[in-house]
């Protein structure tokens, strides 16, 4: 059994996973409320997301849209963590991330980790970076 993360959005997810598609590789698979059954699309939501995969290397990413109207707070409270294979490839995910973020936690060493920052994404996810220590046997 695992846990994955499914991220919501007021609007956002496609611009959002199309850009976590693109840091993180993956194939992108997006599903409209339009393309579900016309029966059970929420009124002026037709272009929003009904559901969507982001299969990255490590694993899959999901994420939809609130149907218009819909109250909902995307992302709070809730962190995606991620663990990079090494520093190098963290920092490059997390300034990635960063740009029109608001910055928690730089990416810098930690007692815990060789690399490590949290932040919140334009699009309002909270993110945790990190790079696994190295194993000491």
């Amino acid at each position: 059994m695992s846990f994955t993360p499914y991220i919501h959005f007021q609007g956002q997810c496609r611009e959002a996973m199309t850009f976590y598609a693109d840091v993180f590789g993956g194939a992108l698979e997006l599903t409209t409320y339009a393309d579900g059954p016309p029966d059970m699309c929420p009124p002026h939501s037709a272009d929003r997301i009904m559901h969507s995969c982001v299969m990255t290397p490590a694993g899959p990413l999901f994420a939809s849209d609130f149907p218009a109207g819909m109250d909902g707070d995307p992302q709070k409270a809730v962190s995606v963590s991620h663990a990079a294979p090494d520093v190098p490839r963290g920092q490059a995910i997390y300034d990635r991330l960063a740009d029109g973020a608001d910055i928690i936690m730089p990416f810098g060493e930690t007692f815990f980790s060789p690399g490590f920052g949290m932040l919140k994404d334009r699009f309002g996810t909270h993110w945790m970076i990190m790079v696994m220590p190295a194993d000491p046997s």
